[in-house]
């Protein structure tokens, strides 16, 4: 290219971001626009599980000192893969392997510690409360960007990074369709203390917990421990490394994350009152626990003592495939194109492939291998179809469709007693249960 390309990224999401610091890695120049009006806002403390697929795309895209600092921030890993009763009682369990290897392995990541690690050393080009309004392709081949408090931003190329609702894609492809799954998640979470941490078993513990309910009201819980306080001290028996790296970290005094519980429930949106997506705090987690009347009395007083200020309904969405498109100088990565319903952190996995998928294109088009609007088309041809094929393969998850046989009225306790059993039978054949971990630690969404 003559002229090495300016590109506008909307969103200070997990794409956003991981495609900002492998353009900026590659001498790229980048701005971002976030609608939060600064680094700690929004409700981002929810687990993620970011697998080979993500964290070979933060590997490739982050300096290597950053990626350290990634590694370091993660949540203690699971020991094991649980599925449990709404009485906490065991189903199944499967041990998994020790955290060795740093990309082909499942990492905790809280959402809020993943936005801090992906922020630094970009505070000099992330603009927070700016809030994305339209953009106008103009004749000499840029794209002007157009804010809600009157300001603008003209670049080369402008990434829709902007989430399930993305005001860019509305403009952009008015036809794609976003609709509900047809389920609706309550998440709530709660503060890991001492009186808390005895309400969970050992092995829930140490884990990740599904929760298979009667009634198809179902649940994940997962307890998330961190290397440092709720006063951002390192604790002991931190690794020398891990404590020298977060010492040096400017982020941890922005993160607002400390140990807690994650709880949360999902069901048919049919269970749900019509206001559900209105409530907040206090009248949300009564909800949840009106939901849960039969469940352990732990797992109720788990609910009574979420944080009000993190509970947070979740109306699952899904996108429908978008035929190809004429590239130009705009192009979408993550939800903002393929919204996928959540999961073993498929999303944001994804959306961390996008943006390695579309740094590669655009590096080989500022080294002259070929132009801007090939690097898009060549993006684009790939995304879309792994994308897609995401969507679909989150959709027919166990439980996410609210079409699933297990919330209906008879069928449904049924269609739960064979997954119980599937999981079950697993957990006990030698044979499928070396395949089942084996599956969770190498699942790679890039392998298409």
């Amino acid at each position: 290219m003559p002229n090495p390309p300016h590109v506008l990224i909307i969103g200070a999401g997990t794409g956003g971001l991981c495609l900002a610091q492998g353009l900026r890695r590659a001498g790229i120049s980048v701005a971002v626009y976030e609608r939060h009006r600064h680094r700690a806002e929004g409700l981002l403390g929810y687990r993620v599980g970011i697998g080979p697929t993500g964290s070979r795309a933060l590997r490739d895209c982050l300096p290597p000192g950053l990626f350290a600092t990634f590694l370091a921030t993660c949540a203690r890993p699971p020991r094991y893969f649980n599925v449990v009763t709404q009485k906490l009682s065991e189903a199944a369990s499967f041990e998994l392997r020790p955290d060795a290897d740093p990309v082909h392995t499942e990492h905790s990541v809280a959402r809020m510690t993943l936005r801090q690690v992906l922020l630094t050393g970009l505070t000099d080009v992330v603009h927070f409360d700016k809030t994305f309004v339209r953009y106008d392709q103009r004749d000499d081949r840029t794209v002007t960007a157009y804010f809600a408090d009157g300001s603008t931003a003209t670049g080369d190329l402008l990434v829709a990074a902007d989430g399930t609702h993305s005001a860019v894609r509305q403009q952009y492809l008015p036809h794609a369709v976003i609709r509900d799954a047809g389920t609706i998640n309550i998440a709530t979470r709660i503060p890991l203390t001492a009186y808390t941490r005895d309400l969970v078993p050992e092995r829930v513990r140490q884990g990740i917990s599904l929760i298979f309910g009667t009634g198809g009201m179902m649940g994940v819980l997962h307890v998330m421990e961190f290397k440092w306080d709720a006063e951002r001290v390192i604790k002991p028996g931190v690794d020398d490394a891990d404590a020298a790296v977060l010492r040096g970290w400017p982020g941890l005094s922005h993160d607002t994350t400390t140990d807690n519980i994650n709880l949360i429930i999902w069901s048919t949106a049919r269970r749900f009152p019509a206001d559900v997506m209105r409530r907040r705090g206090e009248e949300l987690i009564q909800l949840a626990l009106d939901l849960t009347p039969n469940w352990h009395p732990h797992l109720r007083e788990l609910l009574s003592r979420g944080d009000p200020g993190s509970a947070l309904p979740i109306k699952v969405a899904t996108s429908e495939t978008v035929p190809p498109w004429k590239s130009s100088t705009v192009t979408l990565l993550g939800d903002a194109i393929h919204t996928m319903t959540p999961g073993r952190g498929v999303g944001a996995n994804t959306a961390l492939r996008d943006a390695r998928l579309l740094c590669q294109h655009l590096t080989r088009a500022v080294a002259g291998d070929k132009t801007l609007l090939d690097a898009v088309a060549d993006y684009e041809a790939a995304m879309l179809p792994y994308g897609f094929a995401r969507v679909t393969e989150s959709l027919n998850r166990s439980g996410t469709s609210g079409d699933d046989r297990m919330y209906r009225p008879v069928v449904g306790r049924l269609a739960l007693l064979g997954a119980r059993g599937y999981f079950g039978v697993t957990s006990r054949v030698p044979r499928l249960r070396r395949k089942f971990v084996d599956d969770f630690h190498t699942y790679e969404g890039d392998q298409d």
